[in-house]
């Protein structure tokens, strides 16, 4: 497996870390999530996607919160990894952030995991 470090972004409240494994861009926001900070994650994975991965597997274990602004940076990226033939992968979110999805349905869109290795190796996604 490469483990190679792709990128990373930060300010006060996130801090965002890119890293390939395998085939897959494995993105690691942890922190809050919100209007101010949305811009520190949607340009990785722009960035991973212009850089030919199909397949995004954002690690939600140190994600401390999400608003709306940041369930539609992942959305979007979603729609864009699904028309490059790929899709996004969500695993090990932490109960507070979990419920945004409910509330919203976006839960029913993504393919959701307990934790990063089943994500990891769900081909489908």
């Amino acid at each position: 497996m490469d483990r190679g470090t792709v990128g990373s972004a930060q300010s006060g409240r996130l801090l965002v870390e890119v890293r390939e494994e395998g085939s897959s861009a494995v993105v690691t926001p942890a922190g809050e999530l919100d209007h101010h900070t949305a811009d520190l994650l949607r340009e990785p994975l722009e960035d991973c996607l212009a850089k030919g991965f199909k397949r995004l597997v954002i690690d939600c274990a140190r994600l401390e919160f999400c608003d709306s602004t940041g369930l539609n940076v992942l959305l979007g990226a979603r729609l864009k990894a699904e028309a490059a033939g790929g899709g996004v992968s969500l695993a090990g979110m932490q109960p507070v952030v979990a419920r945004v999805f409910e509330i919203t349905g976006a839960d029913a869109v993504f393919s959701v995991h307990d934790t990063l290795q089943a994500a990891l190796a769900d081909e489908s996604s």
